[in-house]
């Protein structure tokens, strides 16, 4: 069979054998996030183009090579959202959420579109799980944003991952610095890529994030952030650091962060894994504090993170972190004529009504391959009804892990009993001391 088309490059399908473990992290994030006191904002899978190049930056590889944008009618340029933190802090503004007092923590679960070279861990259509917060300038509230993200990870299983830290400090201290950083490359300027010669005179802190070998063996020397940073900036770092040892949590400071997008001031982070190549950031944030101001809103502090949940993922099944089991039917009724047909759709609809995950035969085969589907969905228990389980209001539940046969009545005790032999499955293989614990019975 030749498909017509295929899914686009950097794209995949998530297929039902795959689904659960995204059920997984998603409930993980959320429910991590909410016990922060972060709450769920949804927002569009556009924007007006003009958000991004203001708030990522017109000199940042999102902007200049990576968008999606398309036109509406030839008149308006929208663009697929590239990230997460423009189209929140946008949404934020446009609700009035500032009003309801600080800080304001939200947090999301979106698909982001990025051109990008795919690789393993890259895509071009990926999802992150992010947390902003606004109203604090506090280094307190950086130490707990990165207590967040970190317990994410942690609540997922996923070991050697390291916690790496850096301030870029200020517009104040960072004009300082771009002076250093432009005599630093101006020597060797006709080394640099056609991109980085023009970001040379506009944003030289973005040479440090470009994806060339040769600007990145350039500026392997160039001078450091960290050296540049004003008290004000220096003290915040400072603070954070003694934040996250009151934590308890490890970091690494490594000066040569920058992160990849313009918004970003005083703390730059990042959790990094060596389990999945070369892209082995999970996670990265930091602050934003001038952000709101240029969307034009008041003067408002804000920071956050954004963590690949395809990154996750890859780490979490290369370390052979748990997931959720994925569900399987309980109960499967194969049957023998339109009478037992019938029956088994009443008892079916009143068993999910109780709650189980229970199927019947929908394609009107014999009972030969009804029994075969039901092996291959993976039925815990199959039921056969035929005219004469119709007529003595009896049949035999099969255990299909064991080959065991029970009888169960038709009547109005079927649900009950049903449920007790699920119950009984469960806990197969325990003493009666652990199922009086894990069922809750004295």
């Amino acid at each position: 069979m030749a498909l017509i088309t295929k899914r686009p490059k950097g794209t995949f399908d998530i297929v039902p054998s795959e689904a659960y473990r995204w059920h997984t992290v998603e409930k993980i994030v959320s429910e991590t996030a909410e016990q922060y006191g972060f709450r769920e904002i949804r927002i569009p899978t556009f924007e007006d183009t003009g958000l991004f190049v203001r708030s990522v930056g017109e000199t940042t590889d999102v902007v200049q090579k990576e968008m999606y944008t398309v036109s509406a009618g030839g008149k308006s340029n929208f663009t697929l959202r590239p990230e997460g933190t423009a189209g929140t802090m946008r949404a934020v503004l446009e609700n009035g959420i500032l009003n309801e007092g600080f800080p304001q923590k939200v947090y999301y679960i979106l698909s982001c579109f990025r051109h990008e070279n795919v690789q393993k861990g890259r895509q071009r259509e990926f999802h992150q799980f992010g947390c902003e917060m606004v109203g604090t300038e506090s280094p307190r509230a950086d130490a707990e944003v990165i207590s967040l993200a970190k317990s994410v990870l942690d609540r997922a299983g996923v070991r050697n991952i390291e916690l790496n830290i850096n301030s870029i400090g200020c517009p104040k201290c960072r004009a300082e610095y771009h002076k250093a950083l432009k005599e630093f490359f101006s020597a060797r300027k006709d080394e640099l890529c056609h991109t980085c010669g023009e970001r040379l005179e506009k944003n030289p802190m973005r040479i440090l994030d470009c994806k060339s070998e040769i600007c990145q063996e350039i500026g392997k020397d160039a001078p450091l952030i960290i050296d540049y940073l004003c008290d004000d900036c220096r003290e915040h770092f400072e603070q954070l650091q003694k934040n996250l040892q009151v934590m308890g949590i490890e970091y690494k400071i490594n000066p040569k962060i920058v992160r990849g997008l313009d918004y970003y001031t005083r703390t730059v982070f990042e959790f990094v894994t060596t389990d999945i190549g070369a892209q082995g950031t999970v996670c990265g944030g930091g602050r934003y504090d001038g952000l709101i101001e240029q969307l034009g809103g008041p003067k408002t502090p804000a920071l956050g993170f954004a963590m690949g949940l395809e990154r996750l993922i890859i780490t979490m099944k290369n370390q052979g972190c748990d997931f959720m089991e994925e569900k399987t039917c309980d109960l499967y009724i194969a049957s023998m004529g339109e009478a037992a047909a019938a029956k088994a759709m009443a008892l079916t609809m009143q068993l999910r009504d109780e709650g189980f995950f229970v199927e019947y035969d929908l394609v009107e085969r014999g009972i030969k391959p009804q029994m075969k589907y039901a092996d291959k969905i993976g039925a815990k228990f199959v039921m056969v009804l035929g005219d004469n389980e119709i007529e003595t209001g009896d049949a035999r539940l099969k255990n299909m892990a064991d080959g065991s046969q029970t009888d169960i009545k038709l009547d109005d005790s079927f649900t009950d009993n049903f449920s007790n032999a699920l119950v009984a499955e469960m806990f197969k293989g325990l003493d009666d001391e652990m199922v009086s614990l894990f069922s809750g019975k004295e």
